[in-house]
């Protein structure tokens, strides 16, 4: 399996009622495969994972690998060990290429309770995992020596790196780099230079609503084509600051709804988008050519 590229982090699109819309998900996944991404990611911060209920969980994981034709990398994190032990064994036996565990939130371990925890998971499962760094929503921080440390577990293979320090995912690929382990971007505004430091790709939000272009900019700086790299990021940037407005998935979700895409309301306690920040998403959208004034 060669995870890089542009994979979506997908949205989880509800019901009127708030229930899960297969019909949408299915379709979601369907367009952004069509449109060339080279992976999945559902259940994870942009699917609303933390308000999603266990069986929620594993049953979007089986509408992930049942109708895609690319990779599927489930996220199966939980501040809870056996919570994230249940999850990913539950991934790996549904048939998922891959696991995405974010860092425990809110309980805060230290050093060594992560590399408990993560330890616990490694050998209890036997699927590759992908970490997930993203300080800002767990209130701990991956140190680049820590994930070097991590990455001699068996079956971690690579990092999702959403810290926003360049110079940390700079010392992960350095102290990483005579092994296979991989870093991927998290931020889609950080892609371009986090994979000219070596990262394989991105975890994408942006890739929800515009797919196609998504794989073209990732795709220009895998073939090193710096030029082509450059216009694409400066491009897509308006976009993708607008996809952050608000608390992710709140715009993207918005945005997904305006252009006709899967997505229904938010589920609480994330509730509908301001509206002056509304108008400067759909502002937005008219400027990328995805709606009409």
């Amino acid at each position: 399996m060669d995870l890089k590229g542009a994979m979506p982090a997908l949205m989880t699109p509800f019901t009127s009622d708030r229930k899960i819309d297969e019909a949408g998900f299915r379709d979601n996944i369907r367009y952004a495969i069509e449109h060339g991404v080279s992976g999945i990611v559902p259940c994870g911060t942009t699917g609303e994972s933390a308000t999603i209920t266990l069986e929620e969980h594993k049953q979007l994981i089986d509408i992930a690998v049942d109708c895609s034709d690319v990779p599927v990398i489930a996220g199966t994190g939980s501040n809870n060990t056996n919570e994230a032990i249940e999850l990913t064994r539950y991934a790996a036996d549904a048939g998922a290429d891959a696991s995405l565990l974010i860092t425990p939130y809110y309980n805060k371990p230290n050093q060594n309770g992560i590399i408990a925890h993560f330890d616990a998971i490694t050998s209890a499962v036997d699927i590759p995992i992908i970490l997930y760094n993203i300080k800002s929503r767990t209130g701990i921080n991956l140190e680049p020596a820590l994930i070097a440390k991590l990455a001699k577990l068996p079956n971690i293979i690579g990092v999702k790196e959403a810290s926003g320090d360049l110079g940390q995912v700079s010392r992960i690929i350095e102290l990483t780099r005579d092994s296979d382990f991989i870093a991927i971007s998290g931020d889609d505004a950080l892609t371009l230079p986090i994979m000219s430091l070596g990262g394989v790709g991105v975890i994408s939000v942006i890739a929800n609503i515009v797919p196609a272009q998504t794989v073209a900019f990732v795709n220009a700086i895998l073939e090193n084509d710096r030029d082509e790299a450059r216009r694409l990021h400066y491009q897509l940037a308006p976009l993708v600051r607008a996809m952050f407005i608000e608390t992710n998935p709140i715009p993207v979700k918005t945005a997904a709804g305006m252009i006709g895409r899967a997505a229904g309301p938010l589920r609480l306690p994330l509730a509908p988008m301001d509206a002056q920040n509304e108008q400067k998403l759909r502002s937005a959208l008219v400027a990328a050519g995805l709606l009409e004034e």
